[in-house]
């Protein structure tokens, strides 16, 4: 059979898995600081979950493939060429959607929360624009900012060795509470777009094989 519904159902599973996690995570810091704070939009965790991308990267742009690899499952997607065309033409909408999620991710975890942010608490100190995308680099991506005993912009302290780190980093200041969630908010969402596009690009192998090779002729008698 060349044409694997099995793999082709797992990856649309993985997928929507991926999906959901995506957008959990992604509302995670908006929750938290509605509850926190009552008024969601004043004084946000970052500015980075406002560029949606879990909702919108790791969310939005994986229901067409989602939606065309679980229908493999009734044999709806995978029993004709032009299925596995679209099966993989989706999953390039897929990856572009894993990759903004990476960099927006990546550029999150370079910059910090607001609360350590020079230019001030607040989204006047960020600019909304995919120009920022390439001023990120690999060095950068040291989380300085996580590892510093406070990383509040007015407190006197310096940078200790790494005894001195770590030291009361606990969950019971609105610093610390900021810095842990962003951290482990856009770790997981890096990790959610990795997934994704890996995801994305094994269905575009065999989708491009089982376009190329043709589907079975007892799937493709199947009514």
């Amino acid at each position: 059979m060349t044409c694997c519904e099995g793999w082709t159902s797992c990856n649309g599973f993985s997928l929507l898995v991926l999906l959901l996690l995506g957008v959990v995570f992604n509302a995670v810091p908006l929750i938290f600081n509605l509850v926190e704070e009552d008024e969601g939009l004043k004084n946000p965790i970052s500015c980075f979950e406002w560029w949606f991308p879990g909702i919108i990267g790791a969310g939005v742009m994986v229901i067409p493939a989602t939606t065309m690899s679980l229908a493999a499952r009734k044999r709806a997607c995978c029993n004709n060429r032009t299925g596995m065309f679209l099966s993989s033409l989706f999953n390039v909408i897929t990856i572009i959607g894993a990759v903004y999620c990476m960099l927006v991710s990546i550029q999150a975890l370079c910059k910090g929360p607001l609360i350590c942010n020079y230019q001030g608490n607040g989204t006047a100190a960020c600019e909304f624009s995919f120009r920022n995308f390439s001023d990120i680099q690999l060095e950068s991506l040291n989380l300085q900012w996580f590892f510093d005993d406070s990383c509040i912009p007015t407190a006197s302290h310096t940078s200790s060795g790494s005894d001195g780190r770590m030291q009361g980093l606990h969950f019971d200041s609105e610093e610390n509470k900021h810095r842990i969630l962003h951290l482990a908010v856009f770790i997981a969402l890096l990790l959610v777009g990795i997934l994704e596009a890996l995801c994305g690009l094994s269905q575009i192998v065999i989708g491009f094989l089982g376009c190329l090779c043709g589907v079975s002729r007892r799937r493709s008698q199947i009514v």
